[in-house]
C-alpha cells in the first residue's frame, strides 16, 4: 500500500491507531539480539527478489532467438518496462494491459506472453495467479476473434512452485479453454511446444 506515496494519507487516518510511536519502535529495536538473526533471514528471503525472473526472461529470449531466427520478440528481456497491449494492437479493449513478451512475424503479432518463476506458491496466491492469466487469456483471444488474426497466448512458468500438483492442474485447464491457442510450458517445454508451425496456424 505504501508504494503510492500519495496515499500515505489517507493510510495513516485509516490505519492509525494501530500504529507505535517512533521512539517505542526505536526502543525495541535496539532490544533486539545482535547479530540479529530472525530479522537477517527475513531480510536475506528478499534480497534476490525478481532476480530469478530476470533470468527467466533472458533465457526465454535467447531460445527464441535460436529456435525462430526468421521472428522477433519484444519486451524488456531482464528488468524494464512491460509492453501495454494497447501500443501492440489497434483499439485494444484494455490499452494499459501488460505483458511481458510479444513474439513478432514480420510486423505482424502471433504471439503475446507472459512468464513467471514461481519459487513458492500456493493457495490464494496460486488461484490469483491462474485467475490472471486466465483472464488475460480470454480478453486476447476475444480481441483477436473479432479482428480475425491468429494470435496465440503463452504463458511462460517456471520455477518449484510448480511441484504443487493444484496448480499445474490449473494451467492445464487454463491452456484447454484456448482451444489450441493457448500454451503453458516452462523453459524446457518451448522446443518441443512452441512450434512455428502453431504459431502461424489459423
Amino acid at each position: 500500500m505504501l508504494k503510492k506515496k500519495s496515499a500515505a494519507r489517507s493510510i495513516c487516518d485509516n490505519f492509525g491507531k494501530g500504529f507505535r510511536p517512533i521512539p517505542e519502535v526505536q526502543k525495541r529495536f535496539s532490544e533486539r539480539p545482535m547479530p540479529d538473526e530472525a530479522l537477517c533471514a527475513v531480510l536475506w528471503e528478499y534480497k534476490d527478489r525478481g532476480q530469478k525472473g530476470y533470468d527467466l526472461t533472458e533465457r526465454l529470449f535467447t531460445i527464441i532467438r535460436e529456435q525462430f531466427p526468421n521472428l522477433r520478440a519484444i519486451g524488456p528481456e531482464r528488468a524494464g518496462k512491460d509492453i501495454l497491449l494497447g501500443e501492440v494492437f489497434e483499439s485494444y479493449p484494455k490499452p494499459d494491459r501488460p505483458v511481458d513478451f510479444v513474439i513478432l512475424d514480420g510486423e505482424k503479432p502471433v504471439a503475446i506472453g507472459l512468464a513467471r518463476y514461481d519459487s513458492d506458491r500456493g493457495g490464494a496466491q496460486e488461484d490469483d495467479r491462474t485467475g490472471q492469466y486466465r483472464d488475460c487469456a480470454q480478453e486476447v483471444l476475444g480481441y483477436a476473434a473479432q479482428r480475425g488474426t491468429n494470435t496465440k497466448v503463452i504463458f511462460l512458468n517456471d520455477g518449484p512452485g510448480l511441484l504443487l500438483g493444484s496448480m499445474w492442474r490449473d494451467y492445464a485447464y487454463v491452456e484447454k479453454t484456448g482451444k489450441g491457442k493457448i500454451r503453458v510450458v516452462t523453459l524446457r517445454m518451448i522446443p518441443e511446444r512452441i512450434t512455428l508451425q502453431w504459431l502461424r496456424r489459423k
